[in-house]
Parts: structure tokens; C-alpha cells; sequence
């Protein structure tokens, strides 16, 4: 009983407060209806001819540029892959409004973590006095494509 006096009290409490919204100009909109101010936008995309892309190589959505990871299809060591791929990632960020001192992310996969010296030498002030958050991690089985480090990054933009 004691169940059913609430569930009234707060039916009734919630019809005078619709009531007075009403009278208000005040109207309800659950978040579900609530449409989003910004749209994904993308700004590079792998094809093949007339594929559909299986990833987008760069997305902008607000304020904010999502690069996918870059990575070094060449015989090298650690340092000329890391030196490459920053250099390929400063390209995109650039080329779509952003900077190395814009980048609020980054991540780093390995091939294997005993490059992670080599790798930190390069990254090194890259990204200006105040780096990125940064999360590294060595990938079992390797990067795709024999890159021995593969970059991605989150950036804002100007």
C-alpha cells in the first residue's frame, strides 16, 4: 500500500510540474531527440579503385582531428621508422589545420619493446615543450605492413 501512495504522489507531483512548464513556455526534450551542432567530417580515407574504405585515415568532429596510425613500409631501423612516421603524422595535422603542439594524444605500438630507447630518441621534442599524454605498447605479432612502430594521434584544432 505504502508503495502505491508514492508512486501516486509522485505521479501528481509530476503532472503539476508539467502543468507549470507549460504555462511557462517550457518544453521537454529527452536527449535521444537532442541532435548533435557538429559532424563527423572525413578528411582522408585508403581506396582501392571504387572500394568503400575499410578505415578513414583522418576524421575531424568539432574541435578535434583523429589521425589513424602511420606507420614505415621500408627496410630501416627503429630511429628512420620513428623519424618517418612523426614526419607523415605532421603532414596530416598540418595539412587539415592542426600542429605537433596541438597533439593531445598519441599512440605508439611497437614491434618490439627493445626499440622503445630508439624510439624514444626520436619522438623526443617532436611535439614541442609539452608533449602529448602518450601510451606505448609492443604489439604481439607484429605491426601490420613490417613497420617497426605505428603512430596514431588525437589533436586539436586551430
Amino acid at each position: 500500500m505504502k508503495e502505491k501512495s508514492q508512486n501516486s504522489r509522485r505521479k501528481a507531483v509530476k503532472s503539476v510540474l508539467a502543468a507549470a512548464a507549460v504555462g511557462l513556455g517550457v518544453t521537454q526534450v529527452n536527449a535521444a531527440e537532442k541532435k548533435s551542432t557538429t559532424t563527423k567530417k572525413v578528411v582522408s580515407s585508403i581506396t582501392k579503385s571504387n572500394e568503400i574504405p575499410l578505415f578513414s585515415g583522418g576524421v575531424k568532429h568539432g574541435n578535434t582531428l583523429y589521425i589513424s596510425g602511420k606507420g614505415a613500409h621500408f627496410e630501416g631501423d627503429i630511429k628512420s621508422h620513428t623519424d618517418h612516421v612523426l614526419k607523415e603524422l605532421e603532414k596530416e595535422l598540418v595539412k587539415n589545420g592542426s600542429s605537433m603542439e596541438q597533439v593531445l594524444k598519441v599512440n605508439v605500438y611497437l614491434h618490439d619493446l627493445n626499440d622503445y630507447k630508439g624510439m624514444n630518441e626520436v619522438f623526443r621534442g617532436r611535439f614541442g615543450e609539452h608533449p602529448p599524454v602518450r601510451t606505448t605498447v609492443a604489439v604481439y605479432g607484429g605491426v601490420p605492413g613490417a613497420s617497426l612502430v605505428e603512430i596514431d594521434c588525437i589533436a586539436a584544432l586551430d
